[in-house]
């Protein structure tokens, strides 16, 4: 691996923190009715980032000797990050201008700085990296969860995120610490090798090691048993963090995730893939079914994402003793999963910021005939719901067969079927609040309106979850290009 600094590998970090850092400045100098600007200066940046990643397309690089690596697995999921960035943006701008205006610059700064973390993660190929990249993702998201200072909810919800925060990094590190006592090194690559010993295979203290990692990965992914923070801190976070946390901060987790499992630790497959398995039903069964009980928007969809992230565990549970064919399917499966729930989940929440300027309770009865006012917005959401409930054509239903398909050709019917049981469950409450929107007739009949740039975002995610419905093999075509698996 070269050892001197290949400023083009990093040249997106570069520019998003040049840009963080400038929003950090120039917010000293703008008055509050001018603190608009600083989505500008972020967009600005994060389209900066997303062109310098293009121009690595095709490239395969390496530097920090070899701790940071450049190749499809990592542009892939930058470039998802860079685009989730620019939504997020647009979405927060008009709720933080009418809502907290005057600190909209530490908004953006943390952000952004949170997103850093995320194209580190996706390079990271070396505990260190994936350690110092996670604690980045995840610090400024224990302040921005508290963001509403005056709210307790918001103080409780950020107050609760940090505490199982700072407990599943202490495991995480734990875990490595053990890893690196045993092997001798951090680098990804070397630890698998490493492993790849028939003596390693099955070692206590190894197969410890990585039950405390994936424990820690487990909290930011929200698997249960890990998920107790994510319902709370989702209904007390501002509503856009709170989509911010479902969907990128979720991905990064599991771009960390999947490196650990396929690069490091392949050759325990046949160890940690039956604890993935029970890890998903109980993930996406626990999820569906606490989701029909609940009255409040946000709550439920953070019980949704929870079940999501079930369905995108499921391919890391039909990989044990599987051969490089099955593995490179599961690892493609969870990936697209990861890339498709990422935008029609952020559409569904972009829906409900909307709905939050007029109706600040966040209720699913804030619903009721949300037709008859707003039919283009209400179209829109039944668009993401029926796409998270797995309904043809739209992109949700991709990703669930992708999954299902990877699970019956790892010899795992009985996980395909658990997984089509969920998906009818969560059906029932995803159509159920399609028809509130619908049939229920409403007792506000004034219109909401819907910001310029709020508009913009949510036709953009309308555009994309129905495109890869219409063409998905075009999508899927990146996945299996961006696996880690070995030949």
């Amino acid at each position: 691996m070269p050892t001197t600094l290949d400023l083009h590998a990093v040249l997106p970090e570069i520019i998003l923190s040049g840009t963080l850092l400038a929003v950090l400045v120039v917010d000293l100098f703008l008055r509050d009715e001018r603190k608009l600007w600083n989505s500008v200066i972020a967009m600005a940046g994060v389209l900066g980032s997303f062109w310098a990643t293009l121009t690595l397309i095709g490239d395969h690089r390496a530097t920090f000797n070899g701790m940071f690596v450049v190749d499809s697995f990592a542009l892939l999921f930058k470039l998802m990050f860079l685009a989730v960035a620019a939504l997020v943006i647009l979405i927060s701008a008009n709720y933080l201008d009418e809502g907290v205006r005057s600190t909209q610059g530490e908004f953006y700064f943390l952000l952004l700085s949170s997103f850093l973390g995320m194209l580190l993660m996706a390079s990271s190929r070396d505990f260190l990296m994936l350690f110092v990249a996670l604690e980045l993702v995840s610090a400024p998201g224990f302040l921005v969860a508290g963001f509403k200072k005056r709210d307790a909810r918001s103080n409780e919800a950020a107050v609760k995120f940090f505490l199982f925060g700072v407990l599943s990094t202490a495991v995480m590190l734990f875990g490595m610490s053990l890893i690196y006592g045993v092997t001798k090194s951090t680098n990804l690559v070397a630890v698998g090798q490493a492993l790849a010993h028939p003596a390693a295979r099955s070692e206590p203290l190894i197969v410890a090691s990585i039950l405390f990692i994936v424990a820690g990965f487990g909290f930011k992914v929200s698997a249960v048993p890990f998920h107790f923070w994510a319902p709370d801190t989702y209904e007390g976070s501002p509503v856009p963090v709170a989509a911010f946390l479902s969907v990128a901060s979720k991905a990064a987790g599991f771009a960390g995730l999947l490196q650990l499992m396929f690069v490091a630790f392949p050759h325990q497959s046949n160890v940690w893939a039956p604890g993935f398995a029970i890890m998903a039903v109980a993930t996406m069964t626990l999820g569906n079914i606490v989701a029909l009980a609940q009255t409040n928007i946000v709550r439920l969809l953070a019980y949704s994402s929870i079940a999501q992230a079930g369905y995108m565990l499921l391919p890391f549970a039909v990989v044990g003793g599987a051969g490089p064919a099955v593995m490179r399917q599961a690892f493609a499966a969870s990936l697209t999963y990861i890339l498709i729930y990422s935008f029609m989940n952020l559409g569904a929440f972009a829906v409900v910021i909307v709905v939050n300027r007029k109706r600040s309770s966040n209720l699913i009865a804030d619903y009721d005939g949300l037709m008859s006012r707003e039919p283009g917005l209400t179209t829109a959401m039944l668009f993401f719901l029926l796409s998270l409930a797995g309904i043809p054509p739209l992109a949700g239903f991709w990703a669930k067969f992708f999954v299902f398909s990877a699970a019956i050709n790892g010899n795992a019917a009985w996980l395909a079927a658990v997984m089509v049981l969920n998906s009818v469950i969560g059906l029932y409450y995803y159509l159920s609040i399609g028809a509130r929107m619908v049939l229920r007739p409403a007792e506000d009949q004034s219109r909401i309106g819907v910001p310029f740039a709020l508009a913009a975002a949510i036709i953009l995610l309308v555009i994309i979850v129905v495109a890869v419905g219409v063409f998905p093999d075009f999508f899927n075509h990146f996945s299996p290009r961006s696996t880690l698996v070995a030949l």
